[in-house]
């Protein structure tokens, strides 16, 4: 996990200085097994995100793809500019307990807008923690969450 983690690191420093951005790069691996790779605060921020967060996915998908091809143990990335993906998750967390609660409160399913899969992954988790049930419908671009009421018995 080691050798992965400061490969990536350093791809990622090095790609960035392409773009004339000379920073340091945080580096660590998260419980289950993936890089998180935090790129701190900087002028290019913007430029660094994209439109909707495109860019920083082709960031991670880039380095991502550099650890396969290099046959490094782990190739999972997660690549974060000034702490965008988090405070992004933590939007969302804030208005999932809302589509949670008026899912309990009328005991109808409820058809989410299509999301990413990071997105996804953080409804699936807070819908279950709070009792109720998920599934993905949909293909592509169009993948979106359907919140359920717990099965009765």
């Amino acid at each position: 996990m080691d050798e992965s983690i400061i490969y990536a690191k350093k791809y990622l420093e090095d790609l960035l200085s392409f773009f004339g951005l000379n920073t340091v790069v945080t580096a660590h691996n998260s419980d289950d097994e993936v890089i998180e790779l935090n790129i701190p605060s900087t002028h290019l921020n913007g430029f660094l995100i994209g439109q909707h967060g495109d860019t920083v996915r082709a960031l991670q998908f880039i380095v991502s793809n550099a650890l396969k091809n290099n046959d490094y143990p782990v190739t999972r990335v997660n690549v974060d500019v000034a702490d965008y993906k988090k405070a992004r998750s933590d939007r969302l967390a804030q208005t999932a307990e809302e589509w949670i609660a008026k899912v309990k409160e009328t005991n109808e399913d409820m058809h989410l807008k299509p999301m990413n899969a990071a997105d996804r992954r953080t409804v699936h988790k807070l819908a279950g923690d709070n009792g109720l049930q998920t599934e993905s419908v949909g293909e592509g671009r169009d993948r979106h969450i359907v919140l359920k009421t717990p099965a009765k018995e």
